[in-house]
C-alpha cells in the first residue's frame, strides 16, 4: 500500500538562526531540534545534558506520603509484602527493580505474576487468594490495579490492603488501596504525567530511601531496568523518562544487571556489539523478555533479571532465547491464518475494519499478529481467540483512529475491556463474537476518516543526499535515547540513485549513495520489489533515518531507508 509523505512544520526562520548562533551548529539540526522543544542553549544543555538532580520530588505524588506510610508500618511490625506485578515487559522490570529494592531492606517480602492465560491482565482473583493464603497483609500491585475497584475492596475485606503503583488512565472510581501512585488521577498534581508502570515503582523506592535515610545509589543502580520499561512500553521519551532512560543507558553499557547483560549477549552472539541503544533493546531485550509471559509464565523473565550469578543468568537468557524462538514461528503461522481467513470476505476490501477469530490461536501472539495485521491492511484490527470459557481479543489501531472510543461504542456486546487510543484488549462471550464484528464495523465505518486509512509517513527534514556527514551524524546521535515525542529523525532527500552496486536479499535491498564524505551504504527494508528499476539506475525519492552503526568492529554511518518511489521531478 502507497504511503503519503507529509513534511512536518519547518520552524520559524529567526528561531532557526537564534539557535545556530547559540549553539553553533548546522541549520539541518536546528530545525531537529526546535521540532522537538528546544529553543534556546538551556533547554538545549538540559536536553543533550539530563541530570539526575533534575528528577521531580516523589512526594508530589498523589498518597505517596500515605504509601510510604503503609510500607513503614509493615516493616516494623513484621507483615508479609507481596509485590504483584504485570507480564508484560514494563511489569516484570518493575516486579524486579522493586523487589530487589525492597528486599535489600527488608527480607519479609516476595513477588507474584499472574499467569496471561488462566489470570488475564491486571489484578487477579488468584492472586488475592494467594496472598491470603501465605499470609500476606499488604500488597504492592505494579503497572497495573488502578481499575481492580471491586477486587482490591475484596483484598480489604480479606484483611490484604493494597499499595496501587499503575500510569493507566483511572475509571471513574478510584480503588479502596491504602494508595493509589498513578499520575494521571485527576486530582494528581505530580509535574510529569506520562512515567511506565516501573517508572511509578521507582518513584516509591526513591520516596522511601529519602525518608528513610537511604543513599539514592541504592535504587539508582536498577536505572538500566527502568530503561527498558521506558523503551519497551513506548512511553514519551521526554522529561523525566528521558532522563531516567539517558542514565539507564548508561548503566547498561557500563554495569547492568546480570540478567539484562547475558540476555543481550546471547541475542547478539552472532555478531557481539561493543554499545547498545535503544533500538537494541526494544527489538532484541523487550520480545525475548515478554516472550516468557506469552508462551509459558513471566516467573522466567523475572527469575532471569534477579539473577546475580552470569553463568545462571545465561541458562535463563538461553531459555527465553528459544521460547522467543518459537514465539516467532507461532506469530508467523498465526499472521498467515488470519490474513487467509479475512481474505476470504468477499467484502473484505471494503470493509473498514479488520477483525478475525479462531477459537484455536494462542492467547499470547494475537497482540502482535494484530499489529501484523495492520501493516497489511492498514485498518482498525482486532485478534480474538478464545480464553477458556470466554473470548478474548486484542486490538491496535491505525494513526489518528481511537480505537478504544470504538470498541466503548460496542460494549453491550462485551464482558469487560480497557486500553488506551491506539490499542487495546477486550473479552466477551462465544455467542457475542459475530455480533461484536457487525457492530465494530459499523461503528468504524461510521467514524474513520477516509486519510486514516492511508498509511502516512511524517518526516522531519529534506536533504540532500550530498550534504550528509559524519560530523553532522554524530552529533544527531546525541539526540538518543529516541521514543516517542523524540522520534529518530526521517529525512526526505529527492533524485537519488545507486552508484549501480545494489542486492537484492530476499525482500531487502543493499544499496549506495554517494554522499558528503564517498560512499554512504543504505539498507531498504521490504522494498526488493524496486531492484530491477534501482539496477537500471533510475532516480528515486527517498524516506530514510540515519543509523550509526557497528559492523565487524567498526563504527560507521548507514542510511535505513523506510520507503522509496520513483522521481517525479
Amino acid at each position: 500500500m502507497e504511503k503519503r509523505w507529509v513534511a512536518k512544520q519547518s520552524p520559524d526562520k529567526a528561531q532557526i538562526e537564534s539557535l545556530c548562533q547559540q549553539l553553533k551548529i548546522s541549520e539541518a539540526l536546528a530545525v531537529l531540534l526546535i521540532q522537538r522543544g528546544i529553543k534556546d542553549f538551556d533547554e538545549a544543555r538540559t536536553f543533550f545534558r539530563p541530570s539526575l538532580k533534575d528528577l521531580h520530588d516523589p512526594f508530589l505524588m498523589k498518597d505517596m506520603d500515605a504509601a510510604v506510610e503503609r510500607i513503614n508500618r509493615a516493616i516494623d511490625t513484621g507483615e508479609k509484602i507481596l509485590i504483584y506485578g504485570d507480564y508484560d515487559v514494563d511489569g516484570t522490570t518493575a516486579v524486579t527493580l522493586f523487589y530487589s529494592f525492597l528486599s535489600s531492606i527488608y527480607p519479609s517480602c516476595s513477588y507474584y505474576i499472574p499467569d496471561r492465560n488462566k489470570e488475564g491482565y491486571g489484578v487477579s482473583l488468584l492472586g488475592i487468594e494467594y496472598a491470603k493464603e501465605h499470609a500476606y497483609t499488604l500488597m504492592i500491585s505494579l503497572d497495573c490495579g488502578v481499575k481492580s475497584v471491586e477486587l482490591v475492596g475484596l483484598a480489604k475485606e480479606n484483611g490484604i490492603d493494597f499499595i496501587i503503583c499503575d500510569h493507566h488512565n483511572p475509571g471513574p472510581e478510584l480503588p479502596p488501596a491504602a494508595a493509589v501512585l498513578d499520575a494521571k488521577r485527576a486530582d494528581c498534581s505530580y509535574p510529569y504525567k506520562e512515567l511506565s508502570g516501573c517508572g511509578v515503582g521507582f518513584k516509591l523506592a526513591q520516596a522511601l530511601c529519602l525518608v528513610r535515610d537511604l543513599d539514592e545509589e541504592v535504587v539508582f543502580q536498577y536505572l538500566d531496568l527502568l530503561a527498558v520499561s521506558i523503551a519497551c512500553d513506548i512511553v514519551e521519551m521526554r522529561g523525566e523518562n528521558r532522563i531516567l532512560t539517558w542514565w539507564g543507558m548508561q548503566k547498561l553499557n557500563s554495569h547492568p544487571v546480570p540478567g539484562l547483560k547475558v540476555l543481550l549477549e546471547t541475542a547478539f552472539k552472532d555478531k557481539p556489539k561493543s554499545r547498545y541503544d535503544i533500538s537494541d533493546v526494544v527489538f532484541y531485550a523487550g520480545p525475548r523478555i515478554n516472550a516468557a509471559g506469552r508462551l509459558e509464565h513471566a516467573y522466567g523473565a523475572v527469575d532471569l533479571l534477579l539473577e546475580k550469578d552470569e553463568a545462571e543468568a545465561a541458562e535463563f537468557a538461553s531459555k527465553l532465547h528459544l521460547t522467543n524462538d518459537n514465539r516467532k514461528d507461532l506469530e508467523v503461522a498465526t499472521t498467515k491464518e488470519a490474513i487467509a481467513q479475512y481474505s476470504s470476505l468477499p467484502d473484505y476490501s471494503k470493509r473498514r475494519s479488520t477483525v478475525v477469530y479462531s477459537p484455536g490461536w494462542n492467547k499470547g501472539v494475537i497482540g502482535i499478529v494484530a499489529s501484523r495485521l495492520v501493516e497489511e491492511f492498514y485498518k482498525p484490527t482486532i485478534v480474538l481467540t478464545d480464553s477458556g470459557d470466554k473470548v478474548a481479543g486484542s486490538a491496535r489501531s491505525v494513526e489518528g483512529f481511537d480505537i478504544h472510543e470504538a470498541i466503548d461504542a460496542c460494549s453491550d456486546h462485551l464482558l469487560q475491556f480497557g486500553g488506551h487510543t491506539h490499542a487495546a484488549g477486550l473479552t466477551l462471550l462465544k455467542d457475542q463474537v459475530q455480533g461484536f464484528i457487525d457492530a465494530f464495523e459499523q461503528v468504524v465505518s461510521k467514524t474513520i476518516p477516509a486519510e486514516c486509512l492511508q498509511p502516512e509517513i511524517q518526516y522531519d527534514l529534506e536533504l540532500d543526499i550530498k550534504s550528509i556527514s559524519i560530523p553532522f551524524v554524530k552529533k544527531m546521535i546525541q539526540m538518543e535515547p529516541f521514543g516517542p515525542g523524540n522520534m529518530n529523525p526521517i529525512f526526505m532527500s529527492r533524485g537519488v540513485r545507486d552508484t549501480g552496486m545494489a542486492k537484492d536479499y530476499g525482500e531487502h535491498l543493499s544499496m549506495n549513495f554517494y554522499g558528503a564524505e564517498g560512499v554512504l551504504g543504505a539498507m531498504a527494508f521490504f522494498q526488493s520489489r524496486h531492484y530491477h528499476e534501482v539496477k537500471q539506475g533510475k532516480l528515486f525519492d527517498i524516506c530514510y533515518h540515519i543509523d550509526w552503526t557497528e559492523f565487524n568492529g567498526k563504527e560507521r554511518m548507514q542510511m535505513r531507508i523506510v520507503d522509496m518511489k520513483l522521481s517525479t521531478a
